[in-house]
């Protein structure tokens, strides 16, 4: 009888000295806010080819890749890369026409954004126009210190397709 006691008392015992803490439930909404807040950011830094603004909302250690393939892992590389987009007339001529974001909660820490932009009279490099292009941002957000930065950023490209040079690649 006495060790079924003594059992009895250490399981109470143990029971007794598990903390249980519940956590604060997480505020979506305000995380929402936060990240819209800094793709709003992006945007008018691009805009004005503010190249700190753009830079605001990443973390330090970062992978970023833009749709001609640049790839950077640091914030100071993407500084560089950005300086030297933001010099380039041909690249910044156009307009920016940006559809909602689509963030998606994959933990209480973790967030992805699916973003569109279609950028309109864009030109290439010898000055002729560009078609309409849509640019799709895929950005990983992570709560650092309860601050929402971007450890990653995937930069994509859809031209819209040309059903003529598919039949000829179909005919070949």
């Amino acid at each position: 009888m006495k060790n079924v006691l003594k059992a009895l008392a250490i399981v109470c015992l143990m029971t007794s000295c598990e903390t249980k803490t519940n956590a604060p439930a997480m505020d979506y909404h305000r995380a929402k806010s936060a990240i819209n807040q800094s793709i709003d950011a992006w945007d008018k830094a691009w805009e004005n080819k503010d190249v700190e603004l753009s830079l605001k909302y990443y973390a330090d250690s970062i992978d970023w890749t833009n749709a001609f393939g640049d790839r950077v892992r640091t914030k100071d590389e993407l500084r560089a890369l950005l300086e030297n987009i933001f010099g380039l007339d041909f690249v910044m001529a156009g307009e920016n026409n940006y559809g909602e974001n689509e963030i998606t909660f994959l933990s209480d820490s973790i967030a992805t954004v699916r973003s569109l932009n279609i950028r309109k009279n864009q030109k290439w490099p010898n000055g002729s126009p560009m078609d309409d292009r849509h640019i799709h941002h895929l950005r990983v957000f992570k709560n650092i210190h309860g601050e929402w930065l971007i450890v990653n950023h995937l930069v994509g490209q859809a031209w819209q397709k040309n059903p003529q040079a598919d039949t000829l690649a179909i005919e070949d």
